[in-house]
């Protein structure tokens, strides 16, 4: 049985749970549950702590988890990312007092506080800035206010929450990050089970499906014939576009994949091509194209 991680609270529980669903596997439904069985697809999921899940696949106490990809680089576990979930996407920064004018150079010498201190000291360290690091569990916006550092390095979404403390972001970000399918780093000496190769296997393409069927919208529409070079043009799918003949003579029914933050630009331009009847609608999941596991490269 396949044995995946998922977060347990936070900001990418109930997406994870949501996605979860929407590639037809079984959720829990009392969140004081740790872990439930999806029998019909031979998986077992186990909600735990997203800080320690890339610990726990690292290790191969599990085959499979969905974390943050900042989570997964502070813990320094033997991880590698399988898919990029699309969802939970935020911004690693520094922040200061918004009555100093910092610059990333300002922070050499000087006390930064955060929650990452691995990814933080990476960072300082290629661009030569030597500073102390303050490791926090949480909170660590409340740290200037307290006398605990001078500086924090932290996620930011919105930065509300740094506003609300006094603080603005310095410099580029440090990193980016969004929730991410993650699995053990592959090694010669590791040999996985065949069964359990083929679960994970169709766990991901289920999952990449579900992404994609999150960023593309179906369009349908009718045209003359004679304008589909310039319909594939505006509007080419992701292969080709689906057309069919109508009883009108001469004219054709359209169906392709459009973008979704395209869609609106590519109706407006087939509309002045010519074509009619434009619609769209949801796609709740996709195969168009698979991704493996990495020994299966």
């Amino acid at each position: 049985m396949l044995r995946v991680a998922l977060p347990n609270k936070g900001t990418l529980a109930e997406p994870a749970a949501t996605m979860m669903r929407e590639a037809g596997y079984r959720q829990r439904t009392d969140s004081r549950d740790l872990s439930v069985v999806d029998e019909e697809n031979e998986i077992e999921f186990f909600y735990l702590r997203p800080k320690d899940i890339a610990t726990y696949v690292g290790k191969g106490d599990l085959h499979l988890g969905v974390t943050g990809f900042d989570l997964m680089e502070e813990s320094g576990s033997q991880t590698q990312q399988v898919l990029a979930l699309g969802f939970g996407k935020s911004r690693f920064h520094f922040a200061a007092p918004t009555d100093a004018d910092w610059k990333l150079e300002d922070l050499d010498g000087r006390k930064i506080a955060t929650s990452y201190p691995r990814l933080v000291r990476s960072y300082l360290s290629g661009k030569r800035i030597g500073a102390e690091i303050v490791k926090l569990d949480g909170a660590v916006e409340i740290s200037i206010q307290l006398g605990l550092a001078d500086a924090i390095a932290d996620v930011v979404s919105s930065g509300r929450t740094l506003r609300q403390h006094g603080l603005q972001v310095i410099g580029e970000p440090i990193a980016t990050s969004q929730a991410t399918l993650i699995e053990r780093e592959k090694r010669p000496d590791r040999v996985e089970e065949g069964h359990v190769t083929s679960i994970k296997r169709v766990f991901a393409d289920r999952l990449q499906g579900v992404v994609l069927a999150r960023e593309y919208l179906m369009m349908d529409f009718d045209c003359p014939e004679s304008l589909l070079p310039d319909v594939e043009t505006v509007a080419p799918g992701l292969q080709a576009p689906t057309v069919s003949p109508l009883r009108k003579a001469g004219w054709v029914a359209v169906r392709t994949m459009v973008p979704t933050k395209d869609t609106n630009r590519v109706m407006d331009r087939l509309a002045q091509i010519g074509a009619t009847a434009i619609l769209t609608s949801e796609i709740r999941s996709c195969r168009a194209m698979t991704t493996h596991t990495h020994e299966d490269a």
